[in-house]
């Protein structure tokens, strides 16, 4: 039977940053820059986290580099915070494994993506539904649907609704497609209590006016937590005009990471503070522009976030 949790008592809501996975300049990981990372993103304020998203860079992991980091993060984190584990894949019966191991380790919850592979091949909705409902019947915990633009897939707010209502663990959602909010809108509308978790995504691009639409959690960057939970903790409260301020203030830098820097924004800060030792992306995934990153640093040096100084 689903839980009675409902949106209005979420088991899970606030600033779900997304964890980079850090390299090493050679491109093996690095798992204890990888820790050190962990450490910053719950010290400044997440709610919980996520990892092996494409954030995460989890395009350019070997199967066993997923089962590694997943089981290396779940171990450190040590209950500390709530863990969301990415287990996407084209395959139902691939996805539900790599979804029960994560389960089996710790993880609070899984996020995944509609089956799609490159830029072509897509499924349709009575395929998606069974998967989705097989990945059900594999677990116990929450899933959480990832509906990006990466997947190609549309997945309309009825049908978003109707796998909600009718498959246990299926009850959030993580918007990321153009007029996120009229989607969540629609969604929540249309999906009742079964829309536990309507969140935000897109690394808070449009995070006010999904806040207004009812978002309950956040899915950002991972360099800034301490700047985006404030946002979300005083819309909660009904304080919209010291939320409005505060998105104001930390809008350019996630612009900045939405529109600029994109994948390598988190580690690029979090050298920058001495968090991590390299912020290198995983070849061939190319390098930050240096007027880019330059820009960033200027940035975020006018916000003093903790990343900047969490070393000291």
């Amino acid at each position: 039977m689903r839980s009675p949790s409902s949106r209005s008592s979420p088991r899970y809501q606030g600033v779900f940053p997304v964890v980079p996975t850090i390299f090493h300049a050679d491109g093996a990981l690095d798992l204890e820059g990888q820790k050190r990372c962990i450490d910053f993103m719950i010290d400044a304020g997440s709610n919980g986290i996520c990892i092996l998203a494409n954030f995460s860079e989890q395009f350019s992991l070997s199967d066993d580099e997923r089962e590694v980091i997943t089981r290396t993060v779940l171990e450190h984190v040590a209950g500390r915070v709530p863990v969301i584990v990415t287990t996407t894949h084209y395959g139902t019966a691939i996805c539900a494994a790599r979804s029960r191991r994560a389960q089996d380790m710790g993880a609070a919850m899984v996020m995944v993506m509609p089956p799609y592979h490159g830029a072509t091949f897509r499924v349709p909705e009575a395929q998606i539904y069974e998967f989705y409902a097989r990945l059900s019947d594999a677990i116990s915990i929450p899933i959480m649907v990832q509906d990006a633009p990466a997947s190609g897939t549309v997945l309309s707010a009825a049908f978003l609704a109707r796998m909600a209502q009718e498959i246990e663990q299926l009850s959030y959602f993580k918007i990321e497609t153009a007029g996120a909010a009229s989607k969540l809108r629609e969604l929540i509308r249309l999906g009742g209590d079964a829309i536990e978790g309507p969140w935000d995504g897109e690394e808070a691009i449009t995070l006010l006016a999904d806040l207004d639409a009812g978002a309950t959690g956040a899915m950002t960057g991972g360099a800034f937590p301490d700047g985006i939970r404030p946002i979300v903790e005083a819309h909660r409260a009904g304080r919209h005009d010291e939320a409005f301020t505060l998105y104001q203030r930390w809008l350019p830098l996630i612009n900045h990471e939405n529109r600029q820097g994109g994948i390598l924004t988190a580690k690029a800060l979090m050298a920058e503070g001495g968090v991590i030792a390299c912020e290198a992306g995983r070849h061939p995934f190319p390098p930050m522009h240096p007027e880019v990153r330059k820009g960033l640093i200027d940035i975020a040096r006018r916000l003093d976030p903790l990343v900047l100084r969490w070393n000291t």
